[in-house]
């Protein structure tokens, strides 16, 4: 992917959001031509020249300092997760391609899998920055059944934005949509030269108009905790909370973990899927490659 492209859009769409008000500058009479901030003012906000600012907005994050991207950020009015991705983007500006160019996990080690396996009373599953699915329990692969049926590499992103069924299966499908986009997005700015990622984005932006429309929104953001409202085919309606954890031992893999609060009408739907679960011939994911 084109880092300049990517800073100069990043930047550019912050700066879009921004009302002078919002950002606490005088709003002086007279037609604005820009919606949101002009960049003199997000230059006056982050305390550097005019001139340095639109080197910076044009995509050459290459040298600025810690000092100035904090300036940056607090001018825009960044979030953690907008943060994080402003730092990857001035990495990837400094570092060589060869330097910057990294491949997300295609599997799991044996003791991955071996964690997965001994939790036993909820789904868990482990995917990478593209959103593979690489290993998951037995709760899980029932638990996503509908996303497993004409595959055995599964990708919760190309699931979501490509099968129709995942519209009946995600209860806040539209909210699903825009929060895999902006983690794509995210991950493309730690990862911009993994081959498959680019690769992934392209098909989803030749084959789904949503897709394009929320990945041309920049935005990004974190996926640690959080709820998810899943109709299962088996069992109806699943009000599930979810908890992300990532591996440290294993860098650019994730974990996830679906509960439900004990009497509630969702863990005794996860039992009865348990139970399904239970039945079924032990299977493994096969690694994506």
């Amino acid at each position: 992917m084109d880092n300049r492209a990517e800073i100069r859009e990043f930047l550019t769409s912050r700066r879009a959001r921004l009302t002078p008000q919002q950002a606490g500058l005088p709003a002086y009479g007279g037609r604005r031509r820009v919606t949101g901030l002009r960049r003199e003012e997000v230059a006056l906000l982050a305390g550097v020249s005019i001139d340095y600012y639109v080197r910076l907005e044009r995509g050459n994050l290459s040298g600025a300092s810690e000092s100035v991207l904090h300036s940056l950020a607090e001018a825009l009015q960044l979030d953690e997760a907008e943060r994080e991705h402003l730092q990857a983007l001035a990495r990837n500006s400094t570092h060589s391609t060869a330097r910057s160019r990294t491949t997300a996990p295609t599997g799991v080690a044996r003791s991955v899998q071996q964690v997965l396996d001994a939790i036993g009373d909820a789904p868990a599953w482990v995917r990478n920055g593209r959103h593979d699915m690489l290993a998951m329990n037995a709760l899980a692969r029932v638990l996503y059944a509908p996303m497993l049926t004409h595959t055995d590499r599964p990708n919760t992103a190309r699931f979501l934005y490509l099968d129709p069924a995942s519209q009946e299966f995600f209860v806040d499908w539209e909210r699903s949509a825009t929060d895999v986009a902006a983690l794509l997005r995210a991950e493309a700015g730690r990862n911009p030269h993994d081959k498959k990622l680019i690769e992934l984005i392209g098909e989803l932006s030749t084959r789904s108009e949503v897709f394009r429309t929320r990945w041309a929104a920049h935005n990004v953001k974190f996926h640690r905790t959080g709820q998810k409202r899943i109709h299962h085919p088996a069992v109806g309606r699943l009000d599930l909370d979810f908890e992300a954890m990532e591996l440290p031992s294993h860098p650019g893999l994730t974990m996830f973990v679906y509960t439900a609060a004990v009497g509630t009408p969702t863990a005794d739907s996860l039992r009865i899927l348990g139970s399904l679960a239970a039945a079924q011939p032990v299977t493994r994911v096969d690694p994506v490659g």
